[in-house]
């Protein structure tokens, strides 16, 4: 029997294929609106913790979808025209492995955030909150 890959490997092995930002080179590019978050946590995440001013919210499971144009689930104008890319996730992992799916497809303006939300709250981004609809 083989033995499955754990998602840390997963993880692991995506990290060495993508490029990764941490969250003081984030801030930097967002001063010089340079960059565009991607929030791929869960929907209940954002209304429990907030997101950060700015992000976009594109949930991980719909992320690939949304952002194909042959997708009938395709969301033409969700991010429009944007230069760079920087997805994020409570802690980087989901993220991690968001933007090597990203990459794949043919993205070559994405990047993940090491240490997610929490390491972009930390520096002081602004969080705002998002409540049920």
């Amino acid at each position: 029997m083989n033995k499955i890959k754990s998602s840390n490997e997963l993880v692991k092995k995506a990290i060495e294929e993508i490029k990764t930002l941490n969250a003081k080179e984030v801030k930097s590019l967002l001063d010089k609106n340079e960059v565009s978050l991607i929030d791929i946590r869960d929907i209940r995440e954002l209304w429990k913790e907030g997101t950060l001013k700015g992000a976009i919210h594109i949930p991980r499971g719909m992320l690939e979808f949304w952002l194909d144009p042959e997708s009938s689930y395709y969301k033409e104008k969700k991010i429009g025209t944007i230069k760079n890319i920087a997805l994020f996730c409570a802690l980087g992992m989901r993220s991690a492995l968001a933007t090597k799916s990203l990459t794949d497809m043919g993205f070559n303006n994405v990047s993940h955030i090491d240490g997610g939300y929490d390491a972009l709250k930390k520096i002081g981004i602004e969080v705002v909150s998002k409540q049920k609809k």
